[in-house]
């Protein structure tokens, strides 16, 4: 099968399309075909040897983790899907799932049939951000209605469902984004927005009871910012760097509260996500989609972080 392999950490020139063994399923796996796969921040943090490549060890590897095709295989033991079952997932995460590849295998229980209203290249980009704004605002945040939730880099392609989710749940909803992206978010929920290039966020919010930082301290101290818009109390959600001990001594200090957080595999929110798109009440973006032989050229896209909502690689037709 044709996928993309990386033998050396680096920038996008270290990835490059090969035949490799198409891999074979487990008892309660099954192999899917892909005809699309989701590019994400990890998946370039990854290449370049941060993000989860601690965990994949030394290349060579294949990235991606975002999936959407048709199940071709059945291994022993599976009962919940079948032969030709169109679904989505995002096997494996944070282990390596190989998903930059025409074919994945993983257990039957870590996908969820697509969403029918919308297309592989769509379903692609919905797993990994979509379960990482649900699982954040859900089951660690608990968000209530009538709270008010603060989503750092809302654009983006896990703020931007975020925004949906948040919404859904029935929170007052605010989101930092550049001004060019307002009138879209407004449009999928947002009730108050923050052009972060023209004011200090913490001078035009307050009183917020959940943020979900997207963006982390790497980037102009925005975690520890945040915690002076919280009420007392409240919660930081901080996704894509964790917590450190500065971070946790100044939360304490002013009697917020802070969590790391890191995405699991979860076919069932990711069921109920389908049933939110299929209901058009949750749309997900995608700015561009490129054959699987520019993923090179995908991932310097992505780098340079001026995407709204998601990039995708088209794997199979």
């Amino acid at each position: 099968m044709r996928a993309v392999v990386q033998h050396t950490l680096g920038g996008p020139d270290v990835l490059s399309v090969q035949r490799v063994p198409r891999p074979e399923p487990l008892p309660t796996e099954v192999r899917v075909k892909v005809h699309a796969a989701g590019i994400n921040p990890v998946d370039w943090k990854t290449r370049a040897g941060d993000g989860m490549a601690g965990v994949l060890g030394e290349p060579p590897f294949i990235l991606g983790w975002d999936v959407s095709g048709v199940v071709e295989k059945v291994g022993f033991g599976v009962t919940t899907l079948r032969e030709g079952d169109e679904v989505y997932g995002m096997p494996w995460f944070p282990r390596a799932a190989g998903g930059y590849a025409e074919y994945v295998t993983a257990p039957a229980r870590q996908f969820a049939r697509k969403p029918e209203s919308v297309s592989h290249e769509q379903a692609a980009a919905v797993p990994l951000a979509a379960l990482t704004a649900w699982q954040a605002l859900v089951d660690t945040a608990q968000v209530q209605p009538g709270q008010r939730v603060l989503i750092h880099a809302a654009a983006g392609g896990v703020g931007h469902l975020a925004v949906q989710f948040a919404k859904h749940l029935g929170a007052h909803v605010l989101g930092t984004a550049r001004a060019g992206s307002h009138d879209w978010l407004t449009k999928l929920g947002a009730d108050e927005l923050i052009d972060y290039t023209a004011v200090r966020f913490e001078d035009a919010a307050s009183e917020v009871d959940v943020v979900i930082d997207l963006v982390g301290d790497v980037h102009d101290n925005t975690s520890t910012r945040s915690l002076d818009v919280l009420s007392p109390g409240g919660l930081l959600v901080a996704v894509p760097a964790g917590v450190s001990p500065e971070l946790a001594t100044a939360a304490e200090a002013k009697g917020k509260r802070v969590t790391p957080f890191l995405v699991e595999p979860d076919a069932p929110a990711l069921t109920t996500i389908g049933t939110l798109i299929d209901t058009g009440e949750v749309v997900v973006e995608v700015e561009e989609v490129f054959p699987l032989e520019q993923v090179a050229e995908a991932h310097t896209r992505g780098e340079s972080n001026r995407t709204r909502g998601k990039l995708v690689l088209r794997v199979t037709s």
